[in-house]
């Protein structure tokens, strides 16, 4: 394959395109972290399944569905399971975690922190 995208190109360009096929996607962020909570409860989220605000669920638009995220905000880790789309892009925010999620990292009045985000893989329900 490597020699099909090299073809007739210099080396420069043969080993840059190695690299972008070597390159993984990252797997951890920095990004702001909100919560979402009983005004959604039972309303139907962008993968089908009903919200619930007391399962360890969030919202994000740049990963699949059933992918397995570890958010961490100083000392305190927790994993949610993506199962929705947001939080609103213009809002600059990464994450929307469900009220459980949100309240086993910090009080709820604290409405948006700065958390770091690791992806795993898709979890096979």
């Amino acid at each position: 394959m490597l020699k099909k995208i090299c073809f007739g190109c210099t080396a420069t360009v043969c080993l840059f395109a190695v690299l972008l096929q070597t390159r993984a996607a990252p797997t951890e962020i920095k990004g702001i972290a909100s919560w979402y909570g009983e005004e959604l409860r039972g309303r139907p989220t962008a993968s089908g399944e009903p919200f619930n605000p007391d399962d360890m669920t969030c919202a994000m638009w740049d990963v699949p569905f059933g992918t397995i995220v570890t958010v961490t905000l100083g000392n305190k880790s927790i994993k949610v399971r993506v199962n929705d789309r947001g939080p609103a892009k213009r809002l600059g925010r990464k994450i929307d975690l469900s009220k459980a999620a949100f309240a086993k990292l910090t009080s709820l009045e604290a409405g948006l922190v700065t958390v770091k985000l690791k992806y795993h893989e898709q979890n096979k329900r």
